[in-house]
């Protein structure tokens, strides 16, 4: 993972949520929070918060006495998330390195983290320090995308700028986000932290929008695929975000669009 693949500041949290959110990520925190529901927790540490999109659906599923504390490395997403869920005395935002969790021993029932996981640069040492913060008994549940291959929208847009710049193609979407697929390495990595039960689960979804420009503004402005795109020059943004749109309307249609989204669900138990 390059330095700027963390970069998620200026426009883009309000982009990432308006757009990114709602295309990709909602279907996915409505099952970790039923999990988590499941699961009955008091104490919840979150990792990789973002925006908030699965702290609000844990707070709208979760009874009362349930308290959060959601963590992001990037104070820009925090704050956005922040903003978009006030007075809610449940939730404690905290900016926060899940390889580096600045939170004492067994303090929580779960940690969760939606799509966080690739972005962390030492993997093994956050699922250690995930079970380190873990009560006796409690979960960690947390998802990551399959292989860009398996998510329709995210591989189109990556396919159409390669072709601006084939010598050195923006390969964000591939190298991060859909990184971290391999279900052997994600298992061995939980044991290895001390995790005895681990149950991972392959989720497939349709993602939806009105029109192919918006998973093109999703990916290419919404997410730090921008700072690659910006850093390459012509065409710039808006020419690259036209190109992804175009391709997504030749390959989906001009109207409402659909394309397959496809995760792996984990949880592990001590």
């Amino acid at each position: 993972m390059v330095k700027s693949d963390e970069l998620f500041a200026g426009s883009i949290p309000e982009l990432y949520d308006r757009f990114l959110v709602p295309l990709i990520f909602e279907p996915y925190a409505h099952d970790l929070a039923e999990r988590l529901r499941k699961a009955g927790p008091r104490d919840i540490l979150e990792t990789a918060a973002g925006t908030g999109a699965l702290t609000r659906m844990i707070a709208s599923k979760l009874p009362a006495e349930m308290r959060i504390v959601a963590t992001d490395l990037n104070q820009p997403m925090l704050d956005y998330a922040a903003a978009r869920q006030p007075g809610d005395r449940r939730i404690a935002w905290r900016q926060a390195n899940a390889a580096m969790l600045p939170f004492q021993d067994a303090m929580f029932d779960a940690v969760a983290c939606q799509f966080g996981a690739m972005f962390f640069p030492d993997k093994g040492q956050a699922c250690r320090e995930a079970r380190r913060v873990l009560r006796p008994g409690g979960h960690f549940i947390f998802n990551v995308w399959d292989h860009i291959s398996k998510n329709e929208f995210a591989d189109v847009v990556t396919l159409a700028l390669a072709v601006l710049s084939p010598n050195d193609p923006p390969r964000f979407l591939a190298r991060t986000p859909h990184g971290y697929h391999n279900t052997d390495q994600i298992q061995a990595e939980l044991v290895a932290a001390g995790f005895a039960t681990i149950a991972i689960d392959t989720v497939e979804f349709m993602s939806r929008a009105l029109t192919a420009a918006d998973p093109a503004i999703a990916y290419c402005q919404g997410t730090p695929l921008r700072n690659e795109i910006e850093a390459r020059g012509a065409p710039g943004l808006d020419g690259a975000t036209k190109v992804a749109a175009a391709a997504l309307e030749r390959r989906f249609g001009n109207g409402p669009v659909e394309g397959r989204i496809r995760a792996h669900v984990i949880t592990a138990a001590q």
